[in-house]
């Protein structure tokens, strides 16, 4: 890692020594609820996942203003890391967000977590989100219309173009923004916070 690279990793933990409101984002499957745990645990905050936020149990969609109003109660708390996307929520969440981390993974990366997760939760067939039941199969991660597989293909160049366009133009943010381009400049982030 180049010494400029290493510099930006140092800047970018003591950014995140000092929030309390993270918001992790990121395309699907990029290591969002991995990384938000592993963060939340290394600063002792708690971690607030948007998925289990907004699935309901099989697999149903909560009307919108349920799942806007559990986002608001989720976030009224004075520390956090929150892992999601979900941009109709960025009113909320980033009114008093301190810190934004964007895992801005390459589409090879992205892909091969995606596929080893499905199939990691498809063999393993544990409940995804406590209470709900919800459970992924290969059935449902190859060959359905609702394949997150299908998903993250469909949506990644979107939702990097997304985030990339909001990162550069500032979108009157008020909180500074760590980007992360690789896994390997998140291990080291994550080290580096824990020194």
């Amino acid at each position: 890692m180049g010494a400029r690279r290493q510099q930006d990793l140092e800047e970018s933990a003591a950014i995140l020594r000092r929030a309390r409101r993270i918001n992790v984002v990121g395309t699907s499957g990029s290591g969002k609820t991995s990384f938000s745990r592993l963060l939340a645990e290394i600063l002792g905050l708690p971690c607030i996942e948007m998925d289990a936020l907004f699935w309901l149990p099989g697999w149903q969609q909560p009307a919108e203003e349920d799942f806007l109003a559990k986002v608001a109660a989720a976030v009224s708390g004075q520390e956090w890391v929150l892992d999601g996307n979900y941009t109709r929520t960025q009113a909320i969440k980033w009114a008093e967000v301190e810190c934004v981390v964007w895992l801005d993974y390459s589409f090879a990366r992205t892909t091969s977590q995606s596929l080893g997760r499905v199939i990691k939760r498809s063999l393993g067939g544990q409940e995804i989100w406590t209470g709900t039941g919800n459970r992924e199969s290969f059935w449902q991660a190859f060959f359905s219309k609702k394949s997150i597989l299908l998903w993250m293909l469909k949506s990644f160049r979107r939702t990097r173009e997304k985030y990339r366009a909001l990162m550069e133009e500032g979108g009157g943010r008020a909180f500074p923004v760590v980007r992360i381009g690789s896994r390997e400049e998140a291990e080291e982030l994550l080290r580096g916070l824990r020194r």
